[in-house]
């Protein structure tokens, strides 16, 4: 009797043993995500001017990935790509401020049901329907700050020491309306790199200043984050993905469907596993994030899931998962619908509504950079890049060569040497749209905003989406 008890309470004691080993070899996941953070608008990807101490030094200690690009240049719809790994009109929640629906996996719920403490700290944007699939959400402005970070170190703090966790920390920044002096030293107009598609005067050389600011706010939060890690001790094995949900938000960046719209920063830092100070060449979509965590979890990513692991990578750089990445755009404060094939040297794109223009978002439509080339064009002064925004009609097709015209300027769509490589991007976006469903819609929406000023147009009825 004796004997059989000490038989079975050694089993028992050898199976919490094999559990907790299994726990404790899981790596904790965080995920960081910017709101409006151009991809090269960091030291890490170029910038030297903008104070961005702590994301280069992520970079130092892991992976850069330079050719990772979204699913979509608008804030919700990107976050419900993410956390489905599903495109964003497979979501239900493809246009701007649609709730996800409850129906829709996601791997956060799957992360939780297999031992991981999850929680969200920061800007949500996903709707209700999706707080429960998380131990804890915290996206209250007097808790996260103005800034969308304030609470970051604490909810790493509150995290339980028995479990491995995944925190969705989403900062605020650096979205608009922008506040002066947020930092020690503010960026000065000196400081900014001004694309050519924007004016080049002290207006838009303040906004984007003030834009800068942001980031380095942003910046900061992080190197808390890390610090904190630091003093726990978790830093081994934590493996930490940095992103931003789509470009800047100025004219022909957040919202276009070009690589200053949907290319994002995209850092690994993970002690236990990626080599410090390593680079990635090969093409990653942020629809991977999903079956990545998955997978770093032991979890075997379901149907629903139409990403791929980018874990070899973090080993063998040089592999390749995706010999193209796709990108849509939809109804954002504005109507539109566009798609996207890039591959590592080009970018092929259609434009379904050629009879408008490109409008940016309606923050940036109000911005001085937006009000800068309106004077431009009402001078007739702008150059080809400039009137982006406000061309119409648009060409139905596109295409960039990145290697030769990093700014995406020059249209090659037309020209007889590109014949071939038209038509094959042509049938590669086909058989995608075929392969995941994508349809243009019955009828278009309309526009919340008005496309010269911004403001919101009169008798505009919002849409009643489903109640989650």
């Amino acid at each position: 009797m004796t004997q059989q008890f000490i038989f079975t309470f050694l089993l028992i004691v050898l199976s919490s043993a094999n559990l907790f080993a299994a726990e404790a070899s899981r790596p904790n996941i965080i995920l960081i995500i910017a709101d409006d953070m151009a991809w090269d608008d960091c030291g890490a990807y170029g910038n030297k001017k903008i104070q961005t101490p702590h994301i280069d030094q992520l970079a130092k200690e892991g992976m850069k990935f330079n050719k990772a690009f979204l699913t979509c240049s608008s804030c919700s719809p990107t976050r419900s790509s993410i956390i489905t790994g599903r495109y964003p009109h497979n979501t239900g929640a493809h246009q701007l401020h649609m709730p996800l629906p409850k129906e829709q996996i996601t791997f956060v719920e799957l992360l939780k049901k297999s031992g991981y403490y999850t929680a969200a700290s920061g800007k949500w944007h996903l709707g209700n329907a999706t707080k429960p699939k998380f131990d804890k959400v915290t996206n209250y402005r007097k808790i996260c700050g103005y800034s969308g970070c304030a609470n970051w170190v604490t909810t790493l703090k509150n995290c339980p020491k028995d479990k491995p966790f995944f925190l969705w920390l989403a900062s605020i920044d650096p979205h608009r309306p922008y506040q002066k002096n947020i930092i020690p030293q503010p960026h000065q107009q000196s400081d900014v790199d001004v694309p050519p598609y924007l004016a080049n005067d002290l207006e838009t050389k303040k906004d984007l200043a003030n834009y800068y600011d942001e980031i380095s706010r942003m910046d900061s939060f992080i190197g808390k984050l890390m610090a904190e890690l630091k003093a726990r001790k978790l830093e081994e094995n934590t493996i930490i993905v940095f992103i931003s949900d789509n470009g800047r938000p100025f004219p022909r960046c957040k919202t276009s469907i070009y690589d200053s719209g949907v290319r994002t920063p995209f850092i690994v830092k993970w002690h236990k596993k990626v080599k410090a100070n390593s680079v990635c060449d090969s093409l990653v979509s942020t629809i991977d994030l999903a079956s990545t965590f998955l997978k770093l979890a032991g979890i075997q990513p379901g149907k629903t899931f139409q990403g791929k692991s980018f874990l070899p990578l973090l080993s063998h750089p040089q592999q390749t998962i995706h010999d193209y990445t796709f990108s849509e755009h939809n109804w954002h404060d504005f109507e539109d619908f566009g798609r996207s094939v890039r591959s590592k040297e080009y970018r092929y794109i259609r434009n379904y509504y050629t009879d408008i223009p490109g409008t940016p978002p309606a923050d940036a439509v109000r911005s001085p950079s937006f009000i800068s080339l309106r004077k431009l064009r009402d001078q007739n002064k702008l150059t080809d890049a400039q009137n982006n925004p406000f061309l119409v009609p648009r060409p139905k097709e596109e295409l960039y060569d990145l290697k030769n015209d990093p700014f995406e300027l020059k249209n090659l769509a037309a020209v007889p040497q590109q014949k071939e490589r038209m038509k094959k991007l042509r049938s590669v976006l086909h058989r995608w749209e075929k392969e995941t469903g994508d349809t243009l819609p019955a009828k278009r929406r309309p526009n919340k905003y008005d496309r010269e000023t911004g403001e919101t147009v009169p008798h505009y009825k919002k849409p009643s989406f489903k109640k989650n």
